[in-house]
């Protein structure tokens, strides 16, 4: 191929590719480098990397060309030019043909550098993290940080939140968020923004047809793409001159909890990505909307605000207790027999504390009338069972405490496999709740260990969106004796459901 005809063929390629000598300054480029530099010509003779105005380097190689030239391989980085340009840089070196390859750097007489834009890859992933983290602060509605609020208040600060992120992090201005009435099958209205008055008030049912665009999401659990309002016959009108709209289902495993819509005046406003962003953003609105449930569900049932505050309190202190003495009895069981003897009463006592909580909690909370009976009483088959709850995640600890320990579960917790292990050979347990993501061992290990100790406890084992990269779940279905699984984020109900199939018969 002549020379001429190479760079015919270079300079057809979709990325910048520049000819560099040693000193970094450019001897030839393509014109797609031109482009990718913003220069109206050619910037023959410029030092690369002032040609993009000194980028941020953000690796693997923090230093591509002299790499290349140093080792006489070809190196790798990507450059951040600013907040919404990057470029990923291939370097190759090209040695003398007769210099010797241990010569080093004197062997490159010159750098090939192909440039690739990656700005959308990357924008693309910076999104994806923010929505994650959006997400973790959506369902930041733990009860110690909203205790004193009413629903009310809990809500606004749901909704506040929503329309921050919405605007902030996805960009959109114009929203709408129903929720699915579950006796009557009514969207609900949670949010609107920029939405007309009839049309945030308008009566929508989950049915597929004369409800809109809304109505067909919420019974079908399908996204819908409206590229153009006018000529779609679902459409209902909702922003005022809305073009096209976006319709996702809030799913919580298979359940529709209902609907977020955001429009544009644009036609044609959102693409494939729009709709995976959405999607991912309502399954994290949808955990919290969950979490928020949960919350004001089982505030009604609760014996007092005061017996869950110092249950909460004196939870984690007391498992702490539990696990030290366990692990000191360990050691001492042999050969100190009496040692042995009062570790087992520290344990005992130590279990003493929570029940003692409780009594003295119901005896002296204040009763209201318009509430059943304490928690405690709804739940026989639970009521007085002894469970361990094996996750490394602190809040999940607190909150296997907080929601079982109502229905008169006696909780206690382990960080780990190896803790699990300890506690279940020092102690009784009716059921065992293990998450397969643990810090010192799979779960299917720790599911076999706790199988060795004590085969016949039922063990019940926690993924979270079926997140099982070691099979742990498989194995320990064909080694038998797995009760069931939990996905998190799972409901209440499903909880209480699994234990009570553990543990048996009601007394």
């Amino acid at each position: 191929m002549s020379q001429m005809a190479l760079s015919e063929v270079l300079e057809q390629l979709p990325a910048g590719v520049a000819v560099l000598d040693p000193s970094l300054e450019i001897t030839w480029c393509n014109d797609r480098l031109r482009k990718q530099a913003r220069r109206d010509e050619l910037p023959l003779g410029e030092s690369f990397y002032d040609l993009f105005d000194s980028p941020e380097i953000l690796g693997p190689d923090l230093c591509p060309f002299h790499t290349a030239i140093g080792r006489g391989q070809p190196a790798r980085s990507t450059l951040k030019i600013d907040d919404k340009r990057f470029y990923d840089v291939h370097v190759t070196p090209l040695l003398d043909t007769d210099a010797d390859p241990a010569a080093g750097p004197d062997a490159v007489h010159s750098l090939v550098a192909l440039v690739r834009d990656v700005s959308t890859q990357i924008q693309q992933q910076e999104k994806l993290h923010a929505i994650h983290q959006a997400g973790l602060e959506l369902g930041d509605l733990m009860p110690q940080e909203i205790l004193e609020m009413s629903v009310e208040d809990r809500i606004e600060l749901l909704k506040a939140k929503i329309s921050h992120f919405t605007r902030d992090l996805l960009e959109y201005e114009n929203l709408e968020i129903r929720l699915t009435e579950r006796e009557t099958l009514e969207l609900v209205p949670l949010l609107a923004i920029g939405m007309r008055d009839e049309a945030a008030n308008r009566r929508l049912f989950a049915r597929p047809e004369d409800n809109g665009v809304t109505g067909f999401v919420a019974a079908t659990g399908k996204s819908y793409l409206c590229e153009d309002t006018e000529s779609d016959p679902l459409y209902l009108a909702g922003a005022p001159d809305a073009r096209s709209s976006l319709t996702v289902p809030l799913m919580l495993h298979d359940e529709i909890l209902g609907t977020f819509n955001v429009e544009s005046p644009k036609p044609g406003a959102f693409s494939e990505d729009d709709l995976q962003f959405l999607e991912l953003f309502g399954r994290e609105l949808s955990v919290a909307l969950n979490t928020l449930e949960l919350l004001v569900a089982e505030k009604a049932t609760t014996v007092s605000e005061s017996t869950e505050r110092i249950l909460r309190e004196v939870a984690g202190p007391v498992d702490a207790i539990l696990n030290d003495a366990a692990w000191v009895l360990e050691r001492y069981i042999g050969h100190e027999p009496t040692v042995c003897e009062r570790l087992n009463q520290i344990l005992d006592r130590t279990r003493e504390i929570k029940q003692l909580v409780h009594e003295v909690g119901e005896s002296i909370a204040p009763r209201r009338s318009h509430l059943p009976p304490p928690g405690r009483q709804q739940r026989p088959r639970i009521r007085d069972k002894r469970v361990l709850f094996v996750d490394g995640d602190e809040s999940i600890r607190r909150a296997a405490h907080e929601l079982l320990e109502r229905y008169g579960c006696n909780v206690e917790t382990a960080h780990n496999g190896d803790e699990a292990c300890l506690m279940l050979r020092q102690s009784h347990y009716d059921t065992v709740v293990a998450d397969i993501r643990l810090e010192d061992m799979t779960g299917y290990e720790c599911f076999c260990r706790l199988r060795e100790i004590n085969d016949a406890v039922p063990v019940i084992l926690m993924t979270g969106f079926g997140y099982d990269p070691s099979h742990s779940i498989v194995k320990a279905r064909q080694a038998g004796g797995l009760k069931s699984v939990l996905y998190k984020p799972f409901r209440l109900d499903q909880l209480l459901t699994e234990l009570e199939a553990a543990v048996g018969e009601p007394v």
